[in-house]
């Protein structure tokens, strides 16, 4: 693995422990996610939420986006903390949608098929033990591996696998569609669904990963004969700068992958792009839409700053009680959290039906910018479980 650098935390007394983060306050915090998802379930049980908000409320679509699964991980979440039916009964009426989608083939020319049927179909069979989800869950799996290519190593995020302009094309997202794949090698005993999602692990760590710690939100492979080919970003601020919500994914999906993988080495670089991130938070610990942004009046993304919480309260559980990062980690996601709840909540604007506020899709597109994400409203719901419970992976 190519020599990264760690610029470890640059000012660790911004993250000594909070004590006003406690138990009740998470649990009051959750209590208001609740009332939102009451609010929202005669509306989102036969329809999901859009990707994002427009003027902070979600249009109703159907099961046809990439985001559709964060919406029904709420579901599962709600079920989880409060075991009241009508949670289960609303997230196993979506799951006749994804049966539908990954058997009819619609809109599942994507890599986020590890998205869609974790958190909806294998969150199910954890919680459940419902067969048919897990059976369709596999059913995705054998999909997002005809997007595989051996030589170059990676699963391609999107479009036709023919279409030239789209070969070749990983992105740092991907790092958390694998867990659907190591889930699958568990449940099946093939080995080669863990092979591909550990190979697209490390050319992810090898290449979309900078020297910095920093990622490219994109990076092509030639697939004829597996070299590397370049970076660029496709949501970023630009082509070397590093996009908040990619390095998010990536220091998320890397964590999860040592659930399943145990490689010490992505363990010991993931350390490297948390830092990297930590380093770039401003005062109020919730990062701009690009890390290139420290300061002044870009668009904040409460949604890739929640992602990034999940990724380092999942990395700490896997630090020894020696390492001094383990405790920083944690100490940031609390941090993270109680900027979120105090500042970033729809309780400022009871209007919206999302979750958090002041999030960004996608800035160059125009798309999502100072809005309610659903990624975002999930992630946030998962960091406050986590803190409240002994939680386990949907992942």
């Amino acid at each position: 693995m190519k020599s990264v650098i760690d610029e470890g935390v640059k000012s660790p007394e911004r993250f000594e422990y909070d004590p006003t983060v406690t138990r009740e306050y998470c649990e009051k915090a959750i209590r208001y996610i609740l009332k939102k998802i009451d609010e929202n379930l005669e509306f989102f049980t036969y329809k999901f939420p859009a990707p994002a908000s427009v003027n902070n409320v979600y249009p109703a679509i159907d099961n046809t986006d990439w985001t559709s699964s964060f919406w029904t991980g709420m579901l599962w979440l709600a079920f989880e903390v409060t075991r009241e039916a009508r949670y289960r009964k609303a997230a196993e009426i979506q799951l006749e949608s994804y049966k539908e989608r990954i058997e009819s083939r619609r809109e599942t020319n994507t890599h986020d098929l590890g998205f869609l049927y974790t958190l909806s179909c294998v969150a199910a069979y954890k919680l459940t033990g419902n067969e048919e989800a897990k059976t369709i869950a596999l059913k995705a799996a054998d999909t997002l591996m005809e997007r595989y290519f051996e030589k170059a190593g990676i699963i391609q995020a999107w479009g036709d696998l023919n279409d030239p302009e789209q070969r070749g094309r990983m992105i740092i997202d991907c790092c958390m569609n694998l867990p659907l794949l190591y889930w699958a090698a568990d449940i099946t005993g093939e080995r080669k669904y863990y092979d591909a999602a550990y190979s697209h692990a490390i050319q992810a760590a090898a290449y979309i990963i900078r020297e910095d710690a920093s990622s490219f939100h994109t990076y092509y492979m030639d697939i004829e004969t597996g070299a590397p080919r370049y970076g660029k970003t496709h949501q970023g601020f630009s082509d070397q700068s590093c996009w908040t919500r990619g390095q998010a994914w990536g220091l998320y999906g890397f964590a999860l992958g040592y659930v399943y993988n145990r490689d010490g080495e992505i363990l010991a670089l993931n350390k490297k792009v948390i830092n990297y991130f930590i380093n770039r938070l401003p005062k109020d610990y919730v990062a701009y839409w690009d890390l290139i942004f420290t300061e002044g009046n870009e668009e904040k993304d409460s949604s890739g700053t929640a992602i990034a919480a999940c990724g380092m309260l999942e990395m700490a559980k896997h630090l020894p009680l020696t390492d001094p990062y383990k405790r920083i980690y944690e100490n940031a996601a609390l941090k993270i959290v109680k900027s979120l709840t105090d500042n970033y909540t729809s309780q400022s604007y009871p209007a919206s039906n999302g979750v958090l506020l002041h999030a960004v899709y996608g800035k160059p597109q125009g798309a999502g910018v100072d809005e309610c994400n659903i990624w975002g409203d999930y992630c946030y719901f998962e960091a406050l479980v986590r803190l409240t419970r002994d939680w386990k992976l949907y992942w």
